[in-house]
């Protein structure tokens, strides 16, 4: 089986193409090469990871994302149709559908509330996706997983790992709350699935997510225990923090409104649709178990 991979060069690329490669004949394209759309890809599937998720020092601006997350895609699904591929993978975000907070675990019939240019670009994507004609021997699945994480991983996860190991007290615990990841290794678990048995998947989007959620204090408690650390967590107020986040909206702080919701609310993610349309009874790692080697990992580079 060959596969064209777009966007190996990120954190997840570079993962998943370390295990393809050990089974499928993997292409990696780069769409910065002038001319890529005129190549001819020998390929059996397609699966796009390119995407624009952050504003670097904050010099981002709108279009950047749409450019990369829509007309990009656009360029990208347009060879694919062309192609003799029959499977298009497309990543996309949770992001998509919500970005901050939820009352209840979100599924795919819900209604899409994206708030930033990130979560927008990625909504728009989607929507100019399915509404394409696709040829009765070509399929398409868009996957929206929630944060992914694990060796390599530059985001806040890493951020909250560095805070923690030089045993600066946690300041948030007075809030409790529940959030969905995806280890790398479960996402990639997932890819092997939906390549292997794309049959068993009709054309549509599906969220992927590791089987547990879990809180950002439990997250602590596992930093801690990888680093054997025993910083005293600070239960601080609530009125507290939130008055102090709302300086930071207006102040270079490290705290605003927008980060304490990212830390503090819950956003818990369904993987069941995908996993009963697999037949998938249970995913190779349990959250906790995925945190644990990531955690683990920053450990090792940090030794490095």
């Amino acid at each position: 089986m060959k596969i064209t991979l777009f966007g190996a060069s990120g954190f997840i690329g570079k993962n998943l193409i370390e295990e393809l490669q050990q089974k499928y004949a993997v292409s990696q394209i780069s769409v910065r090469k002038e001319g890529w759309k005129q190549d001819p890809f020998d390929s059996d599937i397609y699966i796009n990871l390119i995407g624009k998720a952050h504003n670097h020092n904050g010099e981002a601006r709108e279009e950047d994302f749409y450019q990369v997350n829509v007309n990009l895609l656009k360029d990208i699904f347009e060879s694919f149709i062309n192609s003799k591929a029959k499977l298009f993978i497309h990543i996309s975000s949770i992001a998509a559908l919500e970005e901050f907070e939820s009352s209840h675990e979100l599924t795919e019939t819900d209604e899409c509330n994206p708030d930033s240019w990130y979560g927008k670009s990625k909504r728009l994507a989607e929507e100019w996706l399915v509404t394409q004609n696709l040829p009765a021997d070509k399929k398409l699945i868009i996957i929206r997983p929630p944060m992914v994480h694990g060796a390599g991983d530059k985001g806040s996860l890493g951020l909250l790992y560095k805070l923690i190991s030089k045993g600066i007290p946690y300041p948030l615990s007075s809030f409790e709350n529940k959030r969905s990841f995806i280890s790398i290794d479960n996402f990639i678990f997932f890819i092997n699935e939906i390549v292997n048995n794309a049959e068993k998947l009709p054309n549509g989007i599906y969220h992927i997510a590791d089987d547990e959620s879990i809180s950002t204090s439990e997250i602590i408690e596992i930093i801690k225990q990888v680093e054997q650390k025993n910083a005293p967590n600070l239960s601080l107020p609530k009125f507290l923090v939130k008055a102090i986040a709302k300086v930071g909206d207006v102040l270079p702080i490290p705290l605003n409104s927008l980060r304490l919701k990212k830390m503090t609310s819950n956003l818990t993610v369904s993987n069941q649709k995908i996993k009963s349309a697999l037949g998938i009874d249970k995913l190779p790692l349990s959250a906790e178990e995925g945190l644990i080697k990531t955690i683990k990992s920053f450990k090792k580079l940090n030794k490095n």
